[in-house]
């Protein structure tokens, strides 16, 4: 009888105590480098272009580039997004007016970086590329915006997602 009380304390003792020796990591996710991001939307484009070796060797260059240039204004861009919010909620207009202004700069700077690479991008293809490249960024198509543009190819859908530079 003492047996039969006693199995099933023992069991759930040692079942709280495994449940308390567990321990429990976050695993947060890292972002992806530049280099991993500009091989993503190469890949992608060879895919969709048949680029050459060469071409995906300038390709890498110049996305790498703009995927470094991307992540360093979206580092920005997120403390003048805080300096915006500090500036509202204590009524700061000259906080509000530097801010705002901040965000118009470094968006202007990510607009000329994103199409900065668009236009080396397309200097590299082919005629035959550059009429398949302009068909899937055309707005009928589904896409938009370059290769690591909002929509495009190689890029994420609008709003964010996979595969292109910190849209």
């Amino acid at each position: 009888m003492k047996i039969s009380f006693l199995r099933p304390a023992v069991v759930s003792l040692l079942g709280a105590a495994l449940l308390c020796a567990q321990t429990t990591t976050t695993n947060t996710p890292t972002p992806p480098t530049p280099a991993q991001i500009a091989a993503d939307i190469v890949a992608r484009l060879t895919t969709l272009l048949d680029l050459t070796s060469s071409q995906q060797a300038t390709a890498t260059s110049i996305f790498t580039t703009q995927a470094t240039a991307d992540q360093s204004i979206q580092t920005q861009m997120q403390t003048a997004q805080t300096a915006l919010q500090t500036a509202v909620t204590s009524d700061s207009t000259s906080g509000i007016t530097t801010a705002a202004a901040t965000i118009g700069s470094l968006t202007t700077q990510k607009v000329t970086a994103d199409a900065t690479a668009d236009a080396q991008f397309y200097a590299i293809l082919d005629s035959t590329q550059q009429t398949k490249y302009s068909t899937l960024q055309s707005p009928g198509q589904g896409a938009g915006g370059g290769p690591g543009g909002r929509g495009g190819p190689g890029g994420p859908p609008p709003g964010g997602g996979v595969g292109g530079p910190g849209h």
